[in-house]
């Protein structure tokens, strides 16, 4: 296997800003005065390591403007509480929305940051009451002090994943009834969505973390379309070809999807859009 890591430093995204966010996205940036498709969603949406995520490769496909507004380990928080992107997604032709996990949301039990939504913040008296013997101060992580619930009791963290749940459904249903034109749901990892009853009981599961079938058909009722890709792949303790990444970043970079996904990912929403011209 072979794989690019192009000159001494990492891939250079552009970053830029629109209007009040204060969120900075992957560029160049995007004129949103004109027709444009809007993409939201997490890392596999910005791109990351990638010269051509999906949304660039469907304006190349396309010949229409696709505004990026992916960002690394976003959960659905930082998109329903930043009042532009709600409405540049409100002012798109489309908007395409990436199923994000649920375990980067604040919620009952846990707060996470509002616009890194993939650090923890601070446990609520509900978390620390049921599992009083963890002190939460060792935690930044949302993914690590998850799975350390869960390894000490499967059994008492059923009560933190349900909510999770609920709490993704609940925010879900608030994103999309907040984007009045048409908008497309996104799976896109490597495996298909999955009940809990299929997970191992001591393994927190796959991204898109916590999200079965049957949460997926309650969204969808919610959105004009939704289109699955699923891009299996081997074990690997490479990066996959194509990715560009700095020295300090191999790691990071094994975990990623390839261009084969994205490709994938662009082919299947250029078909999509068609059926709703």
């Amino acid at each position: 296997m072979t794989y690019d890591a192009l000159g001494p430093g990492p891939l250079d995204y552009l970053p830029c800003r629109y209007g009040t966010s204060k969120l900075l996205f992957r560029g160049p940036r995007r004129n949103l005065e004109a027709p444009y498709l809007a993409f939201l969603g997490g890392t596999e949406t910005y791109g990351k390591f990638m010269t051509q995520p999906f949304p660039a490769l469907v304006e190349e496909t396309t010949g229409r403007t696709c505004v990026n507004f992916g960002l690394p380990n976003a959960g659905i928080d930082v998109f329903a509480h930043d009042p532009f992107v709600a409405q540049a997604a409100a002012g798109a032709e489309v908007t395409v929305l990436q199923i994000m996990g649920a375990q980067n949301m604040t919620n009952r039990f846990y707060s996470v940051h509002p616009r890194r939504n993939d650090r923890f913040v601070g446990a609520s008296a509900l978390l620390q009451t049921i599992y009083r013997e963890v002190d939460f101060a060792d935690f930044h992580f949302t993914r690590h002090m998850l799975n350390h619930l869960m390894q000490l009791s499967p059994e008492r963290f059923e009560a933190v994943r349900q909510e999770l749940q609920q709490a993704w459904l609940a925010r879900m249903r608030l994103m999309l009834g907040q984007i009045k034109g048409k908008t497309i749901l996104l799976w896109l990892a490597d495996h298909a969505p999955q009940p809990d009853s299929c997970k191992g009981p001591a393994h927190l599961g796959a991204d898109p973390l916590f999200v079965t079938p049957a949460m997926m058909e309650e969204v969808a009722e919610h959105a004009t379309a939704v289109v699955q890709v699923v891009s299996p792949r081997e074990m690997q303790t490479a990066p996959a070809e194509g990715l560009i990444f700095g020295q300090m970043e191999v790691l990071a970079a094994s975990e990623m999807l390839g261009p084969q996904a994205h490709r994938a990912a662009a082919e299947a929403l250029c078909a999509a859009l068609q059926g709703l011209r």
